[in-house]
């Protein structure tokens, strides 16, 4: 009797352990976060994406793997230790650029799960992966980049040509990944006079700049200056051709008027153009008519009658003078 009891007793724990099983393994929730893989005797199901909670066979027939649809980030040459300081790797980082100099570059790759069945069956470690790929990446770049390229104005580039050509690897892999950015932390020699030697090259590659643009500044300045000028002695030029144009236009009118005269009395207008001449020539000499008739000498100052005022006229009886 005790042997049947104990293995009744033995027969409902084991029981109730299935039932335990059962009941914790048929169920699993999956959060906004998360995609889910169910996987049935080894094989991988449809990836479940929508949150909330599922059903599936009991262990072991079927298993669930979880993972995160958020961003993951991938550090390439240093990490942050426990305290939150930044750990480089130089061998990890040094390269060679195409004109045979020796740089550290480290970045940083952001990247997602966007198929989780390839990412758990695809290879025994995608992150490894990616990791080599992106080495491979950087360094097929940086060796095609001049020194200048990397540590100035060349660096967006780089990025770029790094995400591309990481994004074709990645594909050819084909382990559910894909890149989201690649974001140059930092690119630099590994020597400090060398990189005291480089910045002092910098600087004067800046210096050289800034000369350039303030003389092309100036220059700019001195051309537009020199344009209006140009076009103010132009339009001086112009009002002086129209003026002497319109003089010259009155000079002829006034010519015809007086050749129309001296055609009607040639003596009387010979005598005025003389002294209108003279008094042009002379202005300050005072003009006589003059009459000579062989015995007196008789004269009309025209000027001091000018400036004489004439008397009021009177009226006398009879005649004469």
């Amino acid at each position: 009797m005790s042997t049947r009891r104990a293995s009744i007793a033995t027969g409902l724990i084991i029981a109730g352990i299935l039932l335990v099983v059962i009941a914790f393994t048929t169920w699993y929730t999956v959060d906004e976060s998360e995609q889910a893989v169910v996987i049935t005797f080894g094989k991988a199901d449809t990836p479940v994406t929508e949150s909330g909670l599922h059903f599936k066979l009991p262990w072991p027939i079927q298993e669930v793997e979880k993972l995160s649809k958020e961003t993951f980030s991938l550090q390439f040459g240093y990490k942050q230790d426990a305290s939150g300081e930044l750990v480089s790797f130089d061998k990890e980082t040094k390269m060679i650029t195409g004109d045979e100099y020796i740089v550290l570059a480290d970045l940083v790759v952001q990247w997602k799960i966007t198929d989780p069945q390839k990412f758990l069956f695809n290879s025994q470690k995608p992150e490894q992966i990616l990791h080599d790929a992106t080495s491979a990446s950087i360094r097929s770049v940086i060796g095609s980049s001049t020194i200048d390229a990397a540590l100035t104005d060349g660096k967006a580039e780089i990025e770029g040509k790094t995400r591309e050509l990481l994004t074709t690897l990645v594909g050819n892999y084909d382990i559910g990944i894909s890149i989201q950015g690649v974001k140059l932390q930092d690119v630099e020699l590994p020597n400090a006079e060398v990189r005291a030697a480089f910045t002092a090259v910098t600087d004067a590659r800046e210096t050289k700049n800034t000369k350039i643009n303030e003389a092309q500044k100036y220059k700019n300045k001195r051309e537009n200056e020199a344009i209006g000028e140009k076009n103010a002695i132009r339009s001086r030029a112009l009002g002086q051709k129209t003026a002497r144009i319109e003089q010259a236009l009155g000079d002829v009118a006034l010519f015809n008027d007086l050749h129309a005269e001296y055609s009607k009395n040639v003596a009387i207008t010979r005598q005025r153009l003389i002294i209108e001449t003279l008094e042009q020539v002379l202005p300050k000499a005072k003009i006589y008519i003059m009459n000579d008739d062989g015995e007196t000498l008789k004269y009309l100052p025209l000027q001091q009658l000018e400036n004489q005022t004439p008397p009021p006229a009177t009226k006398t009886e009879g005649g004469g003078n």
